[in-house]
């Protein structure tokens, strides 16, 4: 018997079976190194692919808009730039209308390693879903989405 207040190994075998958060997590991390290592020869990761994504729109949008897309704080979001930035794959600069708030564009390189990214997301992201059964990956986003 666990003494008073101290979980017993029970709790953690329930919790290792149970816990939704921790599956996602580890998905989420096995997703991330296949598509890491899919993308890996252009020089891209899977979180720079998806913020080159994120940008990837008629007009540039604000820091607000794509940390709220990524699912990020706007610190980590301007971590997550720099390097892009250095690359030169992006650039950032003053909204014209706030100049308090800061809009993102593509440059011309970041928008050619997108093209060539998205080829290489394509089979990657077929290759997961065949994981899955049939039907699986739509009800899967939609179980996500509605935890998100």
């Amino acid at each position: 018997m666990p003494a008073a207040g101290k979980p017993g190994f029970e709790t953690t075998l329930a919790v290792r079976d149970a816990c939704l958060c921790l599956h996602v997590q580890r998905a989420a991390r096995a997703l991330a190194r296949r598509f890491d290592d899919a993308l890996r020869p252009i020089g891209l990761t899977n979180g720079q692919f998806s913020l080159l994504m994120s940008l990837n729109r008629p007009e540039p949008p604000d820091m607000g808009a794509i940390a709220s897309l990524l699912g990020m704080d706007r610190t980590t979001l301007t971590a997550a730039l720099k390097p892009l930035r250095r690359r030169r794959l992006v650039k950032v600069a003053a909204h014209p209308a706030d100049r308090r708030s800061r809009l993102v564009t593509l440059t011309p390189g970041g928008r050619r390693l997108l093209a060539r990214a998205v080829p290489i997301w394509r089979r990657s992201h077929a290759a997961v879903e065949a994981l899955l059964p049939d039907g699986e990956p739509d009800r899967l986003r939609r179980n996500l989405r509605a935890v998100s």
